[in-house]
């Protein structure tokens, strides 16, 4: 049963983390209140975005059902802890300081704060190496502190939450977004946000978009700019492709421990096997005996390891604050992976009983 159980978490958990990878990659895109985005296309993620020339937007902006536009800067810039003046590298977003670009109320109710180009928006969902900046702010105490060797405020919170390369956020003023990076040109945006008009279908006009617009920018629905970061993670990164092994030697080691046990049953009771063979059972017989101990070990195994990954979850998910919680789904497919290990251990160590000629035994 330990065996099964350690196999059982280690799927659960590998497989956890490819779901909390998937799901983290567009937390950032959810914040916004967009229906398609324009992007270069060496765009690979939020920290690796590349830009294009502004005047792409505001092309865009010409099409018929077309609302509204804005730029979006991004970049990662050190940010110092107010307590303990380490400094760690945090996204920074620009936009122009005005409601309407984020779907998150808080920042809208906040944003224009952020006219001042020495205060931002922190986000409280970010990793706590950043410092205690919510706990401060909830005291009502203020909070000064470094961005890029620059003085900055922390005018407010909002909460958004972190990715696997994304470990904190702070919103800031275009203006504030090109004193922190003196070196970029304004007419150079990252992404740009399109609102559409009510009850525009967004894939029909991304495809008149992506006709009119030059080949030096993507277009992309919500949706399809979350899935080309997903494919980033799973297919262009080491991430994805370590959680897949993970749940392969999970698996594997499964396999090789309830073959195991499964072997040494079966070889201790060799002679009552060649006894139930003499007085007529057949081999179909005698292999369903030993599946049903590899089901039943299965079941003894997953309930606990279940339970155990659970708990891994919960303390994971503190201390990343990334988006890790238990699923039916993962659940079923784990079980159906366990009990078919199980399985197949179990008929594969059937294979003495097969063989034994009852004379030689008895």
């Amino acid at each position: 049963m330990a065996g099964i159980v350690f196999a059982v978490v280690l799927m659960l958990i590998q497989l956890g983390f490819q779901d909390a990878l998937m799901t983290s990659a567009g937390v950032h895109m959810a914040a916004l209140d967009c229906d398609l985005i324009l992007a270069t296309p060496q765009y690979q993620y939020l920290l690796q975005s590349g830009f294009f020339p502004e005047r792409r937007l505001y092309q865009a902006a010409a099409h018929e059902q077309v609302a509204g536009v804005a730029p979006l800067y991004l970049t990662g810039l050190p940010f110092k802890n107010p307590v303990t003046r380490e400094q760690r590298m945090i996204l920074v977003m620009g936009v122009p300081p005005r409601p309407g670009i984020f779907s998150v109320p808080a920042v809208n109710q906040q944003i224009l704060r952020l006219r001042d180009p020495e205060q931002v928006l922190f986000d409280s969902k970010g990793r706590t190496e950043y410092g205690p900046i919510a706990e401060m702010i909830g005291r009502g105490q203020p909070v000064e502190t470094e961005v890029a060797n620059r003085r900055t405020v922390v005018a407010g919170l909002f909460e958004i939450g972190t990715t696997f390369g994304v470990d904190g956020t702070i919103v800031v003023g275009d203006d504030a977004f090109f004193r922190l990076v003196p070196g970029r040109e304004r007419g150079e945006i990252t992404l740009g946000l399109i609102r559409l008009n009510a009850g525009a279908d967004p894939e029909q006009v991304r495809q008149s978009l992506a006709q009119r617009l030059p080949n030096d920018v993507r277009v992309y629905t919500r949706r399809g700019f979350v899935e080309h970061e997903q494919h980033y993670w799973s297919t262009n990164t080491p991430v994805g492709f370590i959680f897949k092994l993970g749940v392969s030697m999970g698996l594997f080691v499964g396999l090789i421990i309830v073959y195991q046990i499964l072997y040494n049953d079966v070889m201790e009771n060799l002679q009552e096997y060649a006894t139930l063979k003499a007085i007529g059972f057949t081999d179909r017989y005698l292999a369903g005996v030993v599946l049903q101990q590899g089901l039943i070990l299965s079941v003894l195994g997953f309930l606990p390891g279940a339970g155990l990954t659970v708990a891994i979850y919960d303390v994971t998910a503190k201390a990343t604050f990334l988006p890790l919680g238990m699923t039916l789904e993962r659940l079923a497919i784990v079980y159906a992976l366990t009990a078919g290990m199980c399985l197949v251990a179990a008929a594969l160590a059937m294979r003495p009983v097969r063989k034994i000629d009852p004379p030689d035994i008895l």
